[in-house]
């Protein structure tokens, strides 16, 4: 089951363990990125990460992917 992208802003991401992609550079201003119930992600930008991440339900997330990997985006 999906959850609803309304539904994914009720997650409590105090406990979240966030990942930088490992292509970061040595400023290391980049993504972060959680992972959500059902495939679901979160994502912050590592400069202001106080500030209210973005979040993705897993097929939006898939599709985001999908065009980054075609080099779409």
């Amino acid at each position: 089951m999906n959850d609803s992208k309304a539904e994914l802003y009720t997650y409590d991401l105090t406990e979240a363990i966030w990942r930088k992609a490992s292509a970061s550079g040595a400023e290391h201003d980049c993504v972060e990125v959680a992972e959500l119930p059902h495939g679901a992600r979160a994502v912050r930008d590592s400069k202001n990460p106080g500030r209210e991440p973005l979040r993705f339900t897993a097929s939006e997330w898939a599709a985001f992917r999908k065009g980054v990997i075609a080099e779409e985006l």
